[in-house]
C-alpha cells in the first residue's frame, strides 16, 4: 500500500463526510430542558458562593496569623530594653557593695 492508494481527493472527501456527520449529530441533539438548565445554574452559583466563603475564611485565618506574629514580635524586648535592664542590674549590683 502506497501513499497514493487513497488519493488526496479521497481523503478530502472522507474528511468532509466526517465533518458533515459530526455537524448532523450536533444538530440532532435535543435542546436542554429549562428545568435542568436552571438546576445547573443554581448549582454553579452555590459552588461559587462556597468557594468565595472558603477564600474569605482562608484570608481571615491568614490575617489572624499575621496579626499574631506581629504581636509576638512586638512583645519581644528591643536592644534598648535589654540594655536598660542590664544597666539596672549593674547599678543594683554596685549598690549592694
Amino acid at each position: 500500500m502506497s501513499f497514493k492508494s487513497p488519493s488526496f481527493q479521497d481523503r478530502i472527501g472522507s474528511a468532509a463526510d466526517a465533518k458533515k456527520k459530526a455537524l448532523e449529530q450536533l444538530r440532532s441533539r435535543p435542546a436542554v430542558d429549562e428545568k435542568v438548565l436552571a438546576e445547573r445554574q443554581a448549582k454553579g452559583l452555590e459552588r461559587e458562593k462556597r468557594e468565595a466563603d472558603k477564600a474569605a475564611a482562608k484570608k481571615a485565618a491568614k490575617d489572624a496569623k499575621a496579626a499574631e506574629e506581629a504581636a509576638v514580635i512586638a512583645a519581644q524586648p528591643t536592644d534598648a530594653d535589654r540594655k536598660a535592664a542590664r544597666d539596672a542590674r549593674y547599678a543594683a549590683r554596685k549598690a549592694r557593695k
